[in-house]
């Protein structure tokens, strides 16, 4: 019996030492623009704060742009997106040095125009 409780005290606590899960938070953009409104300075805002919740986390800022244009025009809208992003970021305490920038341009489009043109923040998990 005595055995029994140890092996379950072992297992809580290596359940309780798992890693945080990701929380994700999407923005999204009017077409062509990469301008953040105040609602979305707002979801930033409090993505800054989980980061910042969570200093071992990675912070994935990743920018995306819907199937109208070119590839190359795709490309550079949701570089510059996610740059906007992750610079308001920064102005909301994150260092720098914790995200990681990246442009999907139009690839993978699966949404409506409209929810294509958005950045997704992702903190934690792989």
């Amino acid at each position: 019996m005595r055995r029994f409780a140890c092996l379950v005290l072992l297992t809580i606590a290596a359940c309780t030492a798992s890693p945080t899960p990701p929380h994700r938070i999407s923005v999204f953009f009017e077409e062509w623009s990469a301008a953040i409104d105040p609602p979305a300075i707002e979801a930033i805002s409090g993505a800054a704060q989980w980061a910042k919740d969570h200093p071992g986390d990675v912070v994935k800022v990743i920018g995306y742009a819907d199937p109208t244009g070119s590839g190359a025009a795709n490309d550079a809208i949701s570089r510059t997106r996610a740059q906007v992003v992750a610079d308001q970021l920064v102005k909301d305490g994150m260092d720098r040095a914790r995200i990681i920038l990246g442009a999907q341009g139009a690839t993978g489009f699966t949404m409506t125009s409209q929810e294509s043109r958005r950045v997704e923040i992702a903190i934690g998990g792989s």
